[in-house]
């Protein structure tokens, strides 16, 4: 398969219901293959007149350029991105409604993320562009390794074990995440190591004969919390954490331990970037330990970069197009510029102006939503934001 040719339109946009295609992509579990949800997603494409491809790292793929060449080159490209992929286990399709009396779709991926991929869809078959371009863009493996939107970025090269990959050359970029139809422009970046303390064995009954690694946790550990002493707070997402999670030391009751480990979580603030924070961290637990003691502190290895922190300036006419178009469809309530609370494969995308919206909830007043058991999504909510992207397709191509 391949792109759609500039000017190309769905033959039956105005058919499309996100609210029918939730209904019957819900059912089809993704938590342990996507192959089912992709060629559902597919089909949908080319049901509506759009000739979709999947690319080397399993990503659909498809675009709707203006169909004068000129306008199409000097317009922006905006990209629509999001996942099928889904968190285990599978939670069964239901519909129903809840105690307010709203229509709700609940299930696995209801809200995260297949409800905000609805609310893209309904936008990307419906927009007509008068200049630039528009790309779907969807992703397979959000949940676990992001390979899919690392090569949508970074491309890859025909030595790859998998096959080349164009990356894809957007100007903006809106990804679908369950934001409850607010506008957000920044989130938190995480990082994960194990920080190594290395010392000398020695028999306990003569201790200096040795360097304890595991008394050397003691200032370590003090160096870690003063970390963000002297950090900046950004203006959104306020300050970095910094959070020890798991500790390992000794190998023999009766010895001097020569090695011990601290499992650090780090939830970073732009533009502290994984390498900036690796070398910072492991230079702050070397001034404060015993010159005796090793320190080397090493991320987690991945194939994939680590989920960044990213910001987009609240100004941005990206930014004020979804916000304002969210506010006209479904009220001041609406709209709001605000960071979103997890990371996200947004952050792969920045520094292009890059906004994370769609319906459904993180979390509520009873708990989690997205990940948990009883993940939902409001019907009207869907509907909402899938006018909004229709809205703000138009304002930024029509």
């Amino acid at each position: 398969m391949s792109d759609a040719e500039p000017g190309d339109e769905p033959a039956s946009a105005t058919e499309f219901d996100p609210v029918a295609f939730l209904v019957e992509a819900v059912p089809i579990a993704s938590h342990e293959s996507v192959d089912e949800m992709r060629e559902f997603l597919v089909e949908t494409l080319a049901a509506h007149g759009v000739d979709p491809w999947v690319d080397n790292a399993g990503n659909v793929r498809a675009t709707r350029r203006a169909s004068d060449a000129d306008a199409a080159a000097e317009g922006p490209h905006l990209v629509c991105n999001t996942h099928i992929d889904t968190v285990r286990p599978h939670v069964p399709f239901e519909r129903d409604t809840d105690e307010e009396g709203n229509e709700v779709i609940r299930g696995r991926g209801s809200c995260d993320a297949k409800g905000p991929l609805a609310a893209l869809l309904a936008g990307f078959l419906a927009v007509e562009p008068a200049r630039g371009a528009v790309t779907l863009a969807v992703s397979p493996d959000e949940e676990t390794l992001s390979t899919g939107a690392d090569a949508l970025v970074r491309g890859r090269d025909a030595d790859h074990p998998d096959g080349p990959v164009d990356p894809v050359d957007g100007d903006l970029f809106l990804v679908g995440e369950p934001t409850d139809c607010d506008v957000c422009v920044a989130a938190c970046g995480r990082f994960e190591g194990t920080l190594t303390l290395s010392g000398s064995a020695a028999h306990a009954a003569e201790p200096v004969s040795g360097v304890n690694a595991v008394a050397a946790l003691e200032d370590a550990l003090a160096a870690i919390r003063r970390f963000d002493d002297d950090a900046e707070a950004h203006p959104m997402l306020g300050a970095p954490t910094l959070v020890a999670t798991g500790v390992t030391g000794g190998e023999a009751t009766n010895q001097v331990p020569a090695e011990a480990t601290i499992t650090l979580d780090r939830r970073s603030v732009p533009p502290e970037t994984a390498e900036g924070f690796r070398a910072d961290l492991e230079a702050a637990v070397r001034a404060a330990v015993d010159d005796a003691v090793g320190v080397e502190f090493d991320l987690t290895e991945r194939s994939t970069p680590f989920l960044e922190a990213f910001d987009t300036d609240p100004d941005h006419a990206l930014v004020s197009a979804i916000s304002d178009a969210a506010r006209a469809v479904g009220g001041e309530t609406d709209g709001e510029v605000r960071p979103f609370g997890a990371a996200t494969e947004a952050s792969y995308f920045a520094p292009a102006p890059t906004v994370v919206f769609g319906p459904g909830h993180l979390a509520d007043a009873d708990g989690a939503v997205a990940h948990g058991e009883r993940e939902y999504v409001r019907v009207d909510r869907v509907r909402d934001a899938a006018g909004t992207v229709r809205r703000a397709l138009d304002s930024l191509l029509g």
